[in-house]
């Protein structure tokens, strides 16, 4: 008989990559697969274990979701030493009582959807809180506002910083662009969700000339439909651009050429894209709402409010002591980026296992 522990990660979002939350599934297993744990037996969750068996080999073990584990009577039967709820909002739970490690990305629905506790979401999250032996953030935000909103249990917490998804600088040479990259340009991407905050970086661009503005994201929900009508009743249209969906390929080359990434949300639980544009060295402009000034630190610009005017001066301002300090600047921005680290991520997610 074995004596390592099991242990369980509930990743059933690894295959949208699309979202953060499928990005972050990924990224942490494969910091994990870089490392020694031959104590333990990790067993990942997914609709497609054979994707994932193909690229991790034996180094972990598979079971195959289904979504009737969703529900109570269908959870899993097996008792594994630790569960690791990956995400806050999974309704996946373990049948028996067991230890339980809950990651915590961002509470937003509190100041999105509703504040009610008897909203399902509210109620799911706070027996996440109840049954957890241990919980896992991954700011200082998300902890501080977790804290605002629910009585969380005296046990043990710690905060996990996100790596940098962007491993592998790639060759974009050979992308050819669905927009216009003729005259220099702003870049931005995101899911087009309101918290994003697009418009206010759109309605700017009426006080700016000589250059475009490109987003990429999902766009065919109810909040792109608005941006894109903000953009036709501004005038915008040959100046504001959107992608839609983007490869890795695309969002670097993008990346790579832009005059500057702007990210303007207003609610971010962490908040990975600016990360990936230090990786090249581009002067960086965010909100300083929520997590944001976590990641961006003092190497970033902030707007701390969204009037068009003031958001061109900031920019232009920014840009100026950039052009005037580039190489220092640039450094500092990809120095930042690289402090950012999946295998240091994953290795402190094994070292809190070991410690449950």
């Amino acid at each position: 008989m074995s004596d390592k522990k099991s242990i369980f990660l509930e990743t059933h979002n690894i295959n949208n990559r699309a979202s953060g939350l499928g990005t972050f599934n990924y990224e942490l297993i494969k910091g994990l697969s870089t490392l020694e744990f031959n104590d333990l037996e990790l067993t990942l969750n997914s609709a497609k274990p054979e994707l994932l068996k193909h690229e991790f080999s034996d180094k972990f073990k598979y079971h195959k979701y289904s979504s009737l584990s969703r529900h109570p009577l269908f959870r899993i039967r097996k008792k594994y030493d630790l569960w690791h709820s990956v995400n806050q909002n999974i309704k996946v739970e373990p049948f028996f009582n067991t230890n339980y490690l809950l990651t915590v990305h961002d509470i937003h629905f509190v100041e999105e959807v509703s504040s009610d506790k008897s909203y399902k979401l509210h109620k799911l999250f706070k027996k996440k809180l109840e049954r957890s032996t241990a919980i896992t953030y991954i700011s200082e935000f998300a902890k501080k506002n977790t804290h605002e909103h629910f009585n969380v249990p005296n046990v043990p917490e710690y905060i996990i910083y996100n790596g940098n998804p962007v491993s592998t600088i790639l060759n974009t040479s050979n992308f050819v662009s669905a927009v216009p990259v003729d005259k220099p340009f702003f870049y931005s991407i995101g899911d087009f969700i309101e918290r994003k905050n697009f418009g206010s970086i759109i309605l700017m661009m009426k006080e700016i000339k000589d250059f475009n503005l490109i987003i990429s994201g999902n766009n065919d929900k109810k909040y792109g439909e608005e941006i894109k009508k903000l953009i036709t009743d501004n005038g915008l249209s040959n100046q504001v651009f959107l992608t839609g969906r983007v490869s890795d390929e695309g969002k670097q080359f993008y990346m790579k050429n832009c005059t500057a990434f702007l990210f303007p949300s207003i609610r971010e639980g962490f908040g990975l894209p600016p990360i990936e544009a230090m990786s090249f060295g581009k002067p960086i402009f965010l909100s300083d709402k929520t997590s944001l000034p976590e990641i961006g630190g003092d190497v970033s610009n902030y707007w701390t409010n969204f009037d068009p005017e003031y958001m061109k001066e900031i920019l232009f301002n920014g840009l100026t002591n950039f052009e005037n300090n580039k190489t220092e600047i640039e450094n500092q921005l990809k120095r930042r980026a690289t402090s950012f680290d999946w295998k240091i991520a994953a290795a402190e997610y094994l070292k809190v296992y070991r410690g449950i």
